[in-house]
């Protein structure tokens, strides 16, 4: 079991959503955290959430490359140590691949996939230097399938889970675990703030159709997705299938890995 007592945590993506669930539930814990995000007002009200213990705030572009190798410094200057690294910042990207441009799906990528890498490149000696260690990677279950319309966000979230799996097989001898988290649909803003690709043609009601849609597909409170991921810390989980949503569909995905596609069709007409 991973004592979280006392821990210290960096979250990012903690101005809202998940990360802000997530924020609330390890400080419930006793865990201090670092907690980090571009949006500052968003990121001081759920500092505001966390009670008593030591929070520090950190405004930043989980794609800037300089802010992220400054970070380690800014936080070990209030924290002293880190003991758990839980990458969760995440953007979406509506349009089919023939409406994106390359700067789209870059962005995206800079982001959903890069974040992650540069975040664990940058605090891995610090999470090394501590008896034990935790790293929590964000995919999603766009990680274990792949639909139409989401080029750049699967390929993301699948280069997060085969990041998150190698990594862990090369950390197995020491005291750094990995878990991957999976998330099925959690009632986030996430598809609500989506980018569209260049090339995208939408009315506004088109759109607000589609994010109406969707919004019916996102159930799951964050609060309890994070509470389930805690869980996941505190047990060293290597995976994690977040939502019944998710379990189902990765189910159906081991069953037919090549006809998925098809099987998810005929089950929601």
């Amino acid at each position: 079991m991973f004592p979280l007592a006392g821990a210290v945590a960096v979250v990012t993506g903690a101005a809202s959503g998940i990360g802000a669930a997530l924020a609330e539930a390890l400080a419930a814990r006793g865990c201090h955290l670092a907690l980090v995000d571009r949006d500052a007002v968003g990121l001081a009200a759920t500092a505001g959430l966390c009670g008593a213990v030591t929070v520090s705030t950190h405004v930043l572009d989980i794609a800037d490359r300089a802010a992220i190798a400054a970070l380690p410094d800014a936080v070990l200057a209030v924290h002293g140590r880190v003991s758990v690294l839980v990458n969760n910042a995440g953007v979406a990207l509506g349009g089919q691949f023939s409406q994106l441009s390359l700067d789209d799906f870059a962005w995206l990528i800079d982001i959903n996939f890069w974040g992650v890498v540069r975040m664990t490149h940058a605090f891995l000696p610090i999470l090394s230097a501590q008896p034990v260690a935790q790293i929590v990677n964000l995919s999603s279950l766009f990680g274990i399938v792949a639909p139409a319309g989401q080029t750049a966000y699967a390929a993301s979230k699948f280069a997060v889970r085969g990041f998150s799996e190698s990594l862990r097989a090369e950390l197995a001898e020491t005291g750094v675990g990995v878990t991957v988290i999976h998330p099925g649909g959690v009632a986030t803003a996430i598809a609500r703030n989506a980018r569209m690709g260049q090339f995208v043609q939408q009315d506004p009601e088109t759109r607000a159709s589609a994010s109406a849609r969707m919004d019916r597909l996102l159930r799951l409170p964050p609060a309890a997705a994070a509470a389930r991921i805690v869980q996941a810390i505190t047990r060293r989980e290597r995976r994690v299938l977040v939502g019944r949503d998710a379990k189902v569909i990765a189910f159906i995905q081991w069953l037919f890995p090549v006809s998925y596609h098809r099987v998810l069709q005929m089950l929601t007409r």
